[in-house]
């Protein structure tokens, strides 16, 4: 390809709304344009990229078993009620309606109209195990679209979607993914980690997440310091919380209820009665649409919304309002605690709303590292009052507790309980899932048994952002000057850069890209009349692996300078000896 018939098209200056390294190279590159919020125009270098993702996907995804397939991109309403994610997928999910008032999701992933497709073509266990998948587009209506190709309201998935007689099957082609993504990211110059993950509102027994570390990442990773004899690896959302405060055996002492006016927040009331924060504890009301969730954990750690989301009822998880927490603890917010609380777990709990009353369920929840501990202090749910002295056992119980807070870097780790997590930020590329029968039994999905009876079949996902890959590798691949290309992924090997002043000076390097053409080399030629520090620029801001420079000398002697992107060395070649060793 010739620059004149394809303009690099590159800019000299960041867009204005670029925060990270990959949206400001790839869109200095010409890699990508921006059409509106959240979506991307892929220009063809860029697009070259991409297809070239696509295909090793596609390659090792058909390598490990996996069949090909192309679903719709709108899905009908009626699968996604069954499912009970219509609404549960809130407002990101982009919804359409036709000119007949028929609903429609622009499909964010496609879990529903898989698993129809599945009731429709599965009969038997002789059909199972298949793995099917596309490569294909969706959409999410992000509240806040970022960091470029990271986050956008449009882009390109891999999903692929397992069935299984049973969970042995399910296990079998789950592990197979796993070898398979990591063959799939170490061919496009990734260095991944692989961490245990929260399912979400995907649902499942379990999932995990591949990683890649960088500063930019939305999501923290915990890992064990030994990650030899260990190897624990989790996402923040999922990492257990182990405490390690030391339980008292007595009984402790005597509560004691003491004024606390205006004192609402564990830190003024720590400080008005000397006592660490670590002695409290804290508690958070939140409520859902049909609950209400009152939570209580140690004074110095932080609840976790993610763990909290998967012990409730609801869509939307927010915090109580005064009302409700007048309500639920007969006191102002800030004075709520665990013992001699007004209500009682499972409580029905009439709350007034200007039109009409909603009755919503009371869920009780104490964090399991508060079980044993002695001599506490809480609110006394009474507007100005704490109680000092309460023990766990005799004035309240966490027994069964459940796991609520927040675990952080240091803190130990809950798989081997002898050494230390550290903390990392990082970069979602992939994540695999085992959904189990959620959306088989939903859909009413049944294949006949070896034992002549209708069974449900069991299901896995695997999902990999294609575009999110693509600015993960130029995070993971870049320098001062440009983006630096995996040889597996860059639009082109070799970047010929033709320096001349007059036309007979342009004649020879035309030849010698014509006989790179004919050798079968990968080229893109800089033909244009541009000054060579232009060239010079452009070339390292694009990043491709190697660039040939061929200008005067050349002309002269023959002889080409082959300069090595990633290391910056130049070599001195003969145009025949790199014709014959090169390709």
């Amino acid at each position: 390809m010739k620059a004149s018939q394809l303009p690099l098209g590159t800019e000299k200056e960041d867009p204005r709304d670029a925060q990270v390294v990959s949206h400001s190279r790839l869109s200095r590159s010409g890699f990508i344009k921006k059409q509106s919020s959240g979506f991307y125009t892929f220009m063809p270098l860029g697009y070259m990229v991409h297809r070239k993702i696509e295909e090793i996907i596609r390659q090792k995804m058909m390598q490990y078993g996996a069949i090909e397939l192309h679903l719709p991109v709108l899905t009908p309403d009626s699968l996604w009620e069954q499912s009970g994610r219509w609404q549960k997928m809130g407002p990101e999910m982009m919804r359409v309606q036709d000119r007949h008032g028929n609903f429609f999701a622009l499909a964010p992933t496609h879990e529903e109209a898989i698993t129809f497709l599945a009731q429709q073509i599965l009969k038997s266990y002789k059909s199972l195990p298949i793995n099917l998948f596309q490569i294909g587009n969706k959409y999410r209506d992000e509240i806040r679209p970022r960091y470029g190709l990271i986050r956008g309201r449009e882009f390109v998935m891999k999903d692929a979607y397992s069935f299984h007689i049973d969970d042995a099957s399910l296990h079998e082609t789950y592990e197979k993914m796993r070898n398979c993504y990591r063959d799939i990211f170490q061919e496009c110059g990734l260095e991944t980690i692989a961490v245990e993950a929260d399912s979400g509102n995907m649902g499942g027994a379990g999932s995990e997440e591949f990683m890649v570390a960088s500063t930019i990442g939305e999501e923290t990773l915990l890992l064990c310091e030994d990650q030899v004899t260990c190897g624990y690896k989790s996402n923040q959302e999922k990492t257990a919380y182990i405490s390690e405060t030391t339980k008292n055996d007595n009984n402790g002492q005597p509560v004691e209820k003491v004024a606390t006016p205006g004192q609402t927040t564990i830190s003024q009331v720590s400080a008005f009665l000397n006592s660490g924060v670590e002695n409290f504890i804290k508690a958070v009301i939140y409520e859902t649409e049909s609950e209400i969730a009152i939570c209580f954990i140690p004074g110095n750690r932080d609840l976790s919304d993610v763990k909290l989301k998967n012990l409730v009822t609801g869509l939307e998880l927010s915090l109580a309002s005064e009302e409700v927490v007048k309500k639920v603890t007969s006191a102002e917010p800030g004075y709520a605690g665990p013992v001699s609380l007004p209500v009682m777990n499972n409580q029905k709990l009439k709350i007034d709303k200007s039109d009409k009353p909603i009755v919503k369920t009371v869920k009780i929840f104490v964090d399991q590292s508060l079980e044993g501990r002695k001599n506490l202090v809480s609110g006394a749910n009474e507007t100005g009052f704490h109680l000092k002295n309460i023990n766990e056992g005799k004035d309240f119980t966490a027994c069964p507790g459940v796991d609520l807070v927040i675990a952080g870097g240091n803190d130990l780790c809950p798989s081997c309980k002898k050494h230390r997590l550290s903390e990392t930020r990082g970069i979602e590329v992939g994540h695999i899932f085992k959904l189990g029968k959620k959306y088989t039994e939903a859909l009413k999905v049944e294949v006949l048994g070896s034992d002549g009876r209708p069974h449900v079949p069991t299901m896995g996902c695997y999902g990999i952002g294609v575009g999110r890959t693509l600015a993960t590798v130029v995070e993971q691949n870049h320098d001062e000057y440009g983006i630096i290309w995996p040889e597996s992924l860059s639009p082109y090997k070799y970047h010929l850069i033709g320096l001349f002043k007059k036309e007979e000076e342009k004649q020879p390097i035309d030849d010698l890209y014509e006989e790179m053409l004919k050798a079968g080399l990968s080229v893109y030629y800089d033909d244009r009349n541009e000054r060579p520090g232009v060239k010079f620029n452009d070339a390292d801001l694009v990043g491709m692996p190697w660039q040939i420079i061929a200008g005067k000398n050349y002309v002269q002697s023959g002889n080409i300078e082959l300069k090595n992107r990633r290391s910056q060395e130049k070599t001195e070649i003969n145009r025949e000896q790199f014709l014959h060793q090169f390709k």
